[in-house]
């Protein structure tokens, strides 16, 4: 109750007030356009997770099956833990909230990119990674449509302009957590239990979302978590693209890493790692979004072993990795991983690795594989799933999972 009452002068203080569906807490309403993602200088004062302004919500991430949909500037904190704006969506769905509110579920979305333009709350049909985004609107919109409210941040640097820490698990779980914080100002009615759900990068991020909730966020009940071809073992894939003489995906998405680490940690330097050749070239990878760095930039034709040099330093780049690792996570409730044995931008055999891990450490995980599904199209094949397993958590069903006979993904 202080808390709340805290928000509510914060947001008595703005000049220009909206009234919010639901008889929600009074917040300033949000620019038009892109202006909204530009936020006041210096920030308001309040805690992580209070809604900056809001508006409504139109583009790629508006649920059609909602009975309304918002698009929401938050604070949050930075891998140092200090204060920063960022932006995300909320969907409520149609009729009346049971007791207890809204199952509200808190989405983590895959790689798009590194910049502001890539936020998934930004696209529109002809967004830079429209195709992608889209396939997450036809993943949530049944979730809504069952009657779960759902909540979705674009995670720092994304949307609004900045850093983005780029499969960094603990910064990405808060951001997560603060917008649902954030929507459950705005929207009085979601209720506090809520599960995680989250893909690739997102599928990394939502197992650390479930590690961290209950100790970051302790007024809200964590019922479980669904993780969908999560990003793992980060070590291993720079080893596998500076030992190949070809072009490969994964470069992008380890450069990705390592620009993300080393903002972070100072004691990795780019420079003891990559060529002088390959050094300039690391600016296109934040400017663009994913499909460009995939398709039309230098890293799309590039050698991956000639980006590094002989002998690179990488001892605080693997410390780092290491704690990124979501295999090595303790996770309170249920979880469920899914992978498609098609898939050649997240491993096979690496998510079997990483739930093996993660069934080492006494999680209770329930493990399933989809025979020929690649990256994107294990979120259509493993929606029922998802949906049936999440619907137990909430129901309170007990879950035993699968470690005792886990499948394997990787041939």
């Amino acid at each position: 109750m202080k808390t709340r009452g805290f928000l509510f002068s914060i947001a008595l203080s703005l000049s220009a007030l909206v009234g919010c569906a639901g008889g929600a807490l009074a917040v300033q309403q949000g620019p038009a356009a892109d202006a909204f993602y530009v936020p006041p200088a210096p920030l308001p004062e309040g805690p992580a997770g209070s809604p900056i302004w809001v508006r409504a919500l139109s583009g790629t991430m508006a649920l059609p099956s909602a009975a309304r949909n918002l698009l929401v500037l938050y604070r949050s904190v930075d891998p140092a833990g200090q204060p920063v704006a960022m932006s995300g969506t909320i969907a409520i769905p149609k009729g009346t909230a049971p007791a207890g509110g809204w199952p509200v579920i808190t989405w983590t979305h895959g790689t798009t990119g590194l910049a502001a333009i890539c936020g998934p709350s930004r696209d529109t049909p002809e967004g830079p990674e429209h195709g992608y985004i889209a396939d997450i609107r036809a993943l949530l919109d049944p979730f809504v449509a069952k009657g779960y409210a759902v909540v979705a941040t674009d995670y720092q640097g994304l949307g609004v302009a900045g850093f983005h820490p780029f499969l960094q698990g603990v910064p990405n779980g808060k951001n997560a957590l603060d917008m649902l914080r954030a929507a459950r100002v705005l929207e009085p009615e979601i209720g506090p239990k809520y599960a995680v759900m989250g893909h690739s990068q997102g599928g990394q991020a939502d197992l650390f979302t479930a590690a961290e909730g209950p100790s970051y966020a302790p007024e809200l009940q964590l019922v479980g978590n669904v993780a969908m071809a999560p990003g793992t073992h980060i070590a291993d894939r720079l080893a596998a693209v500076r030992a190949s003489g070809k072009v490969e995906l994964a470069l992008p998405y380890v450069l990705y890493t390592l620009q993300s680490y080393a903002t972070t940690d100072t004691a990795i330097d780019i420079g003891r790692i990559l060529t002088a050749q390959a050094q300039p070239y690391l600016a296109e990878l934040q400017q663009g979004c994913m499909t460009q760095a995939l398709t039309h930039s230098y890293w799309a034709t590039a050698i991956a072993k000639d980006q590094f040099l002989a002998n690179p330093d990488l001892a605080a780049f693997l410390k780092m990795a290491a704690q990124n690792e979501p295999g090595t996570l303790a996770i309170s409730v249920p979880t469920l991983v899914m992978q498609g044995t098609a898939d050649v931008t997240v491993r096979p055999q690496d998510t079997d690795a990483s739930v093996r891990d993660l069934c080492a450490k006494g999680n209770v995980v329930t493990y399933k594989t989809f025979p020929g599904r690649d990256h994107d199209g294990v979120m259509a094949a493993g929606a029922p799933d998802a949906l049936a397993f999440l619907a137990d958590r909430f129901a309170g069903a007990p879950a035993t999972g699968n470690c005792a006979d886990l499948p394997k993904a990787a041939p």
